[in-house]
This record gives structure tokens, C-alpha cells and sequence, in this order.
């Protein structure tokens, strides 16, 4: 079966692994990208398919209706990533996270409707709140979003799960924990650490640097949706994690490690708002029901991410100058 698929925010982290974990498993799947490129979408990410012929990048909003209605109604699927994700810029500043993260999703749901198509739709375990320092959140967890992101986000996952019980539109949703990996903008924790470090400058830790997160690989998530898309029950939210919990600390030891480095690079700095304590995800849903494994250990991912930063130095320096966005200027105005 051929399939064609939208993805949106194709050109951001996440997304960008999707599309290129997509068109090497299925050489024979459509894929159509479309991604605003505002500052942490990057088609330096997907340079390496630019010239695939089942691959189309198309510049543009998800709050466009028109633009929406198109694209929508020539694809099989939407495998919607297309958001605003950084809790530091929600608290700045909501408004772009409300118009994206909530008004965007409608414009889809609303056209996967008109056209009768099927939804997939990620989401993150941070619309579940902070846990203590036991238990798990899984799909019976009550939602309890703590930051102007997660709350716009849980607002997305109710939306989405309506639009099937009020319309039996077909849509699954997956709840991930913590990503990491290769194209990762760097101001999320790993890259920023692992980049700073590379210059040769400290990192910044926010307050005691307890917080817990569990971390989960990049490809393994895409290997999650992926299973989800094609296997999934409709109507039904995966809980996706990489069964790996580490403090902020711990983290922070364990890049030092990796580029030699000692524990004088570490800077403690004034804790984030709201910051939750610890979040840490029970994936067996997921692997009971469709057989479904992280493949890749924290030791092993972690070794292989510091590398890709370190091979890849002028992906992120072009990032953090700035220069990244002039990348396809004149192609895409």
C-alpha cells in the first residue's frame, strides 16, 4: 500500500527524524512537509531528502485554513507535530502558543473532517502535571498542566479525542517523554549543555538540578508513532517513554563525562516557574497491545547524540548565530 502522509512541523526536531525514519522504512510513501520555519524549524535537517521525489517541503501556517484544506485533502494521513514547545518561551510570552498549539490543531481537525482522513496526533507527558517521587503516568492519568505550553497542549489532546467521540473522526494519540537526539534545537537541555561545552563554556542548571525527567531516544519515538499510525486502535492515547529517569544532575554528569570535562562547568542558576518535579511515563500499554520496545539505552543514545554534536558543529553554530535561517531564503520568502 502506498501511502501519502502530511506531516507538520516536518522541519523541527521531532518531525524531521519522523520524515527521515519514514522514507527509509517506506521508499514507497508520499510525504508532504508542512512547516512554518519559524526559529526552531530547520530544512538544514532534511537536507539529506530534498531531492527524494516522494518527498515535498511546503512552506506555511497551520492556522491557514485555505492552505490547510488543501493539503488535507490530497493525503491519506496527518501526523501532526506542528507546535510551539519550549516552557521558557510560554511563560515569556502564551500567545503564539494558544494560536498555534490549539487554533492550529482545530483548522486540521476540521479538515481531516471535511475529507474523512486519519488523525495521529503527538502529544507530551507534561500535560499530566509533576509526579512525586513514586509512581507513573499513564492513559488514565488526570490532566493537570502546570505551563502556559502544556496546558495549551493538554487543550489539543481533548480537542483531538472530541473530534472522535463527538464525529468518530479516526485518531490515535501518543503522549512521549523527554526526546533526544540528532537536529535538536539547541536551547533544550542536552544540546545546549553539549554544545556549550564544546565552546568551552559552563552549563546552566536549573536550582538544585533534581528535577527527574525520563528520556526517551528520538528514533525510538518514531518507531512508536509509527506503530501507532499503522497499528493503533482508534480513538485510543499511547503513552510513549524510554523507561529511563534521570535527574537534571545526572544528566549533566554524564555529557561531562562524555567530553571530559569536570563538575566546575556546572552553574547553578535561579530554578524555572512552575518547574515540575519529576515526570516519568508507564509505557506498557503500548508494549503489550502493538509489541512496541525502546531499543537504544541511555548510555547508548546519549554516546551517540554527543557525537552527532560533535561531528555536526556547523548545524548548530549556524544555529545559534542565527544563520540557519537564511538557509533556502530565496527558495521560500
Amino acid at each position: 500500500m502506498v501511502m501519502k502522509l502530511l506531516v507538520t512541523g516536518g522541519a523541527g526536531f521531532i518531525g524531521s527524524n519522523f520524515i527521515h525514519y519514514i522514507l527509509k522504512k517506506y521508499p514507497h510513501y508520499n510525504v508532504v512537509n508542512l512547516d512554518m520555519l519559524t526559529y526552531c524549524g530547520n530544512l538544514e535537517n532534511l537536507k539529506e531528502v530534498e531531492n527524494n521525489p516522494n518527498y515535498k517541503f511546503v512552506k506555511g501556517d497551520i492556522c491557514d485554513l485555505e492552505l490547510v484544506d488543501g493539503l488535507v485533502k490530497d493525503c491519506d494521513a496527518i501526523v501532526h507535530y506542528a507546535a510551539e514547545s519550549h516552557v521558557d518561551r510560554s511563560i515569556l510570552d502564551s500567545t503564539p502558543f494558544i494560536k498555534t498549539n490549539i487554533f492550529g490543531t482545530v483548522n486540521l481537525l476540521n479538515a481531516a473532517l471535511k475529507y474523512k482522513k486519519r488523525f495521529h496526533y503527538i502529544s507530551t507527558d507534561e500535560v499530566f502535571g509533576s509526579l512525586g517521587s513514586t509512581g507513573y503516568f499513564n492513559e488514565k492519568s488526570p490532566y493537570d498542566p502546570h505551563s502556559p505550553y502544556s496546558a495549551s497542549k493538554a487543550a489539543s489532546d481533548h480537542l483531538v479525542r472530541s473530534y472522535f467521540y463527538t464525529h468518530k473522526l479516526p485518531i490515535t494519540i501518543t503522549n512521549c517523554s523527554n526526546n533526544y537526539g540528532p537536529y535538536q534545537f539547541p536551547e533544550k537541555l542536552i544540546p545546549l549543555f553539549v554544545t556549550n561545552l564544546l565552546e568551552n563554556k559552563k552549563v546552566p542548571v536549573y536550582g538544585d538540578g533534581l528535577n527527574v525527567r525520563d528520556w526517551l531516544y528520538v528514533e525510538d519515538h518514531c518507531e512508536a508513532v509509527d506503530l501507532v499510525l499503522h497499528k493503533g486502535k482508534i480513538g485510543e492515547t499511547y503513552c510513549v517513554g524510554g523507561d529511563e529517569e534521570r535527574t537534571n544532575l545526572e544528566i549533566t554528569y554524564k555529557i561531562l563525562e562524555l567530553l571530559n570535562f569536570g563538575e566546575e562547568k556546572i552553574e547553578h542558576v535561579a530554578d524555572r516557574k512552575g518547574h515540575d518535579k519529576r515526570y516519568a511515563i508507564d509505557a506498557s500499554k503500548i508494549k503489550n497491545e502493538l509489541g512496541w520496545q525502546p531499543r537504544h539505552t541511555f548510555e547508548k543514545a546519549m554516546k551517540k547524540t554527543v557525537e552527532w554534536y560533535k561531528k555536526n558543529q556547523g548545524w548548530w553554530k549556524r544555529i545559534k548565530t542565527g544563520e540557519y535561517l537564511d538557509y533556502y531564503k530565496k527558495q521560500y520568502k
